[in-house]
């Protein structure tokens, strides 16, 4: 293995594993350090499938409970009832995701994605400040027991995430706050909702792109995929403790901050805006994770 291959990847990994379930967008960040450290990712394969690393620290950390519902579908309601809410919350980005699948590739993760990912880490956060400034009380406390209503709304605005910069758990947590929500509860619903959205994105991006997997992209993602496992299931385990007594406030300012720099960054060149790290079509397939780019 490539040494200074893995090093990036494990560096990416990372900050996968920092960033999925907070409200800062880890694609967002993702795509900045994988410019930074000059690391090609061809069809965004590495840095989508690295996530079920975080995705299995989810599944790690709730493994009693999991097991517990798919143990009760057959006779427990309650576990029918939760297992039916997060299919649905799930089902928006499902089908936005399949129908847009090819368009997303091309036009997303072009030369104006750094631009735009400015834009929406400083849109968020001031969104996210404006939510927390809200003193409505919050009508579900319980993760496990939401709505059918309040399950589909959670996924729609989870479909916001599609856009660059635009925080998965950020629209998923936030947005079930602002119907009604608990915090945690919220919280808790969208490391649930992630997945079979992770899952489900992971999928479609190795089933489209397997035939261009070489063995040297296998290995940086396999690193990658330990790494943000492994610091994922710390992060967890402590944002469940800090939202319990704490508001996403400090998350909104970090957005803001970090879409100020990142503005600076694009308009003094310091970040090439152009850099084709995510180019996609057959002139990209051979390319390596960390080759230099032409």
């Amino acid at each position: 293995m490539d040494l200074v291959v893995a090093a990036k990847a494990a560096v990416i990994g990372i900050v996968e594993g920092l960033t999925e379930f907070l409200p800062i967008s880890s694609t967002g960040h993702i795509i900045i350090t994988e410019r930074l450290l000059r690391f090609q990712d061809p069809n965004d394969v590495f840095a989508v499938v690295i996530q079920l690393g975080a995705i299995l620290a989810v599944c790690w950390y709730y493994r009693a409970r999991l097991w517990s519902v798919v143990a009760g579908l057959r006779g427990d309601p309650a576990s029918r009832r939760f297992a039916w809410s997060v299919t649905l919350a799930f089902l928006p980005a499902a089908v936005f995701g399949a129908l847009l699948n090819d368009w997303l590739e091309v036009h997303v993760f072009d030369e104006r994605a750094l631009a735009v990912i400015s834009a929406t880490m400083i849109i968020g956060g001031i969104l996210i400040l404006l939510i927390e400034r809200r003193t409505a009380k919050p009508a579900y406390v319980d993760s496990a027991s939401l709505p059918w209503k309040t399950a589909l709304g959670i996924g729609l605005f989870q479909v916001l995430a599609m856009i660059p910069g635009v925080s998965r758990s950020g629209a998923s947590i936030l947005g079930g706050m602002l119907i009604g929500v608990e915090r945690k509860a919220a919280t808790e619903f969208s490391f649930f909702l992630a997945i079979p959205i992770m899952m489900g994105a992971s999928t479609l991006k190795l089933a489209k792109h397997l035939p261009d997997l070489t063995a040297a992209r296998m290995e940086g993602i396999a690193v990658g995929f330990a790494v943000s496992f492994i610091v994922a299931l710390a992060v967890v385990h402590w944002l469940l403790r800090f939202v319990a007594g704490h508001s996403f406030a400090g998350f909104g300012w970090y957005r803001i901050v970090a879409g100020l720099a990142l503005a600076a960054a694009l308009w003094l060149g310091w970040i090439d805006s152009a850099l084709p790290t995510h180019a996609a079509g057959p002139a990209a397939v051979p390319a390596l994770p960390g080759e230099p780019v032409p």
